[in-house]
């Protein structure tokens, strides 16, 4: 349940989070802690992003909370001036969750890392992306283990040489944007970490988003796992390594569009053509507000499928549909009322709170033994 305050923000649906007093900087959301990561780190590009953002929400920086697991990107609170908290190896989803239930006037995000959110956090991401909780998940993907030295992570490719794998990775690799959109994510989108605009646009669409907002970022390692995303930053290969994905456009990518996305008919799926091999009409048109997932679904398996470091950029899927934490805090209003009701209509409810709890627990399954 919202009530429309007409509060600033982008924050879609939670105008119970209370507005700025007056307007903010970035310098206002920035720590007086020492931002320690690696020289050439990405994390460093992404906070940066975050901190001129934040402002942009119109909220008071008391009502935000950043909420990360463990691993390089989950120092982010300690750099906020925001509310936050360094929680346990992939439990920042679950904290999150217990938040955003208890407290809707708080805008809650979560940091964390693809070793972090997809090996022990895995079970916990994914039931809060088809709860579809109100938060922002930021996914810092790397490729790699970085803060415990190196070995390879739930997103390494198959092969890949580490410190843990030194014969090569056997292990076939997570797409987070595919998990998350099999798990029927509300909000699913990737950027990267060094294109500041984008980054920036997409953080503004979550943000706005009411339910669970999944961002992945792919994010270079410079010490464990350098040159990750080369192909898709390079100024001499990017039109040809990223399909930017803009609702409503058609699908075109490369230099001067030469390449598009069209329906497979044999597999269901989506392949890469030549433009002009086909009409244009048949040039996949970006639906990001399709209740189905399906096609979005497809359009994730062309990260690293078939297309040699080819990848899918911008928002996936952006629909909606009830969120946990309001129907939770529906159902505890109505129980609630049930109960005052049970009591008496002659009681206050706030005098009478104590009787409404007893009421609660001594009603419904319970027995005396004697």
């Amino acid at each position: 349940m919202t009530t429309d305050l007409g509060l600033p923000g982008l924050r879609s649906g939670t105008e119970l989070v209370p507005a700025a007093d007056q307007p903010q900087t970035g310098k206002d959301f920035t720590s007086d802690q020492e931002v320690r990561w690696c020289p050439g780190c990405g994390d460093y590009a992404v906070l940066k992003a975050v901190q001129s953002f934040l402002p942009d929400l119109g909220l008071r920086r008391e009502n935000i909370v950043f909420v990360s697991g463990i691993g390089c990107s989950s120092r982010f609170p300690y750099y906020l001036d925001t509310y936050g908290m360094h929680s346990i190896h992939g439990r920042a989803p679950s904290i999150a969750t217990g938040i955003a239930t208890a407290r809707e006037d708080l805008s809650v995000w979560v940091v964390t890392g693809d070793g972090d959110a997809l090996s022990i956090g895995g079970n916990h991401l994914i039931h809060a992306l088809r709860r579809n909780v109100n938060m922002t998940i930021l996914l810092f993907n790397n490729r790699i283990y970085g803060l415990t030295k190196g070995q390879y992570s739930p997103t390494s490719e198959t092969g890949k040489v580490t410190k843990s794998t030194p014969m090569g990775s056997l292990d076939h690799p997570f797409n987070p944007v595919s998990l998350a959109l099999g798990a029927e994510a509300s909000f699913v989108a990737r950027t990267i970490d060094s294109d500041r605009k984008h980054l920036t646009s997409v953080l503004a669409a979550a943000a706005a988003h009411r339910g669970t907002s999944l961002v992945e970022i792919y994010q270079n390692c410079p010490i464990f796992n350098d040159g990750a995303f080369d192909a898709i930053k390079s100024p001499d290969t990017r039109a040809d390594a990223i399909i930017p994905l803009v609702h409503g456009q058609p699908i075109t990518f490369g230099v001067d569009g030469s390449k598009a996305l069209v329906r497979d008919a044999a597999s269901g799926g989506v392949t890469v053509v030549a433009t002009a091999d086909v009409d244009a009409a048949d040039i996949l048109v970006h639906d990001a507000h399709n209740p189905d997932p399906t096609m979005a679904f497809a359009i994730s398996r062309l990260t690293d499928a078939g297309y040699l470091n080819t990848s899918p950029i911008g928002i996936f899927r952006q629909v909606e549909r009830p969120t946990y934490d309001d129907q939770a805090r529906q159902q505890v209003a109505t129980a609630m009322g049930s109960t005052t009701s049970a009591i008496g209509a002659g009681d206050d409810a706030t005098a009478d709170r104590a009787a409404r709890l007893a009421a609660l627990i001594g009603g419904g399954d319970t027995w005396t033994i004697i």
